[in-house]
């Protein structure tokens, strides 16, 4: 039975970390349900859907939404579950979810370990839209210098803040990113805003991330470097003082995504120790 949920109770995130549990047992790999997301939903739209056989919860399916008109779709069906098209009425039920919220480009992230995912997502008649490895660094990142120039700091709730970190993010993601203005005043968008921190170089911003923190993991999304300084160490400074503060802060490791076709980056995070776990591939819906 489907139950559609605005906002996740404990005994819901109980019963999902359980079905992950199952289901990476038997799958291996791992499976992209963002938890810190899900632990925070705001409660004003239904973006978790739920199928559950008696009181035996069997299959799952998140909303993810980023701004604009790009969202994600992540779950799981149990694995004796399968076949009995839990995972098409979970998807059947997230479509017109994301169209009422104005989400055009709907993508459904699968596991590489888990060839029926894309099996699943290609019989829907989805096409591959990107990959991206996991990567994760559980020590300190490797040493280099520090820019005396550079300084790190909290995203400020300003308009002047607000345009500065969406450009770098239109620049780096393009129509895909965030928005990051301050007109947006959700619940959503102040979170982001909250977890973002600004890099200056000399008091001008010259880049960004998401620093997000999840029990003990630590989470760096949305990395992001002004194009016409790329090149230059800054990235590489930034991301090494901020996997410093997180370990430094109690998390036991950093975790982030990077396309599997953006080799440069690829080439940045294995430098300073970040190893690949897994990758996911993205299926854009019809």
């Amino acid at each position: 039975m489907l139950e559609p949920v605005r906002g996740l109770s404990p005994d819901h995130l109980d019963a999902v970390a359980a079905l992950e549990r199952e289901v990476v047992a038997a799958d291996g790999g791992r499976l992209k349900l963002e938890w810190g997301t899900l632990r925070s939903r705001s409660g004003e739209d239904v973006e978790d859907l739920l199928w559950w056989d008696g009181e035996r919860l069997v299959g799952f399916l998140g909303v993810y939404a980023f701004g604009g008109a790009f969202g994600e779709l992540g779950g799981m069906v149990a694995p004796a579950a399968r076949r009995r098209g839990i995972g098409t009425a979970l998807v059947d039920a997230a479509l017109p979810l994301c169209a009422a919220r104005g989400i055009g480009k709907v993508l459904l992230v699968t596991p590489r370990t888990t060839p029926a995912g894309a099996a699943f997502a290609q019989a829907r008649g989805a096409v591959l839209d990107h990959s991206e490895h996991a990567l994760q660094l559980t020590g300190p990142p490797a040493d280099g210098p520090q820019d005396p120039r550079i300084s790190l700091r909290p995203m400020r709730s300003d308009a002047a803040d607000g345009a500065a970190v969406d450009a770098l993010l239109r620049a780096a993601f393009g129509a895909h990113g965030p928005d990051f203005s301050v007109a947006d005043d959700s619940e959503r968008a102040r979170r982001l805003r909250a977890e973002t921190v600004v890099a200056e170089r000399d008091g001008v911003v010259v880049g960004c991330l998401r620093l997000t923190r999840t029990d003990d993991v630590a989470g760096v999304y949305g990395f992001a470097v002004r194009p016409d300084l790329q090149g230059r160490g800054i990235g590489r400074d930034v991301l090494r003082r901020t996997c410093r503060q997180a370990l430094g802060d109690g998390a036991a490791l950093v975790h982030l995504e990077v396309e599997v076709a953006n080799e440069r980056a690829l080439g940045l995070y294995t430098s300073l120790g970040f190893a690949p776990v897994s990758t996911e591939d993205y299926f854009l819906l019809p």
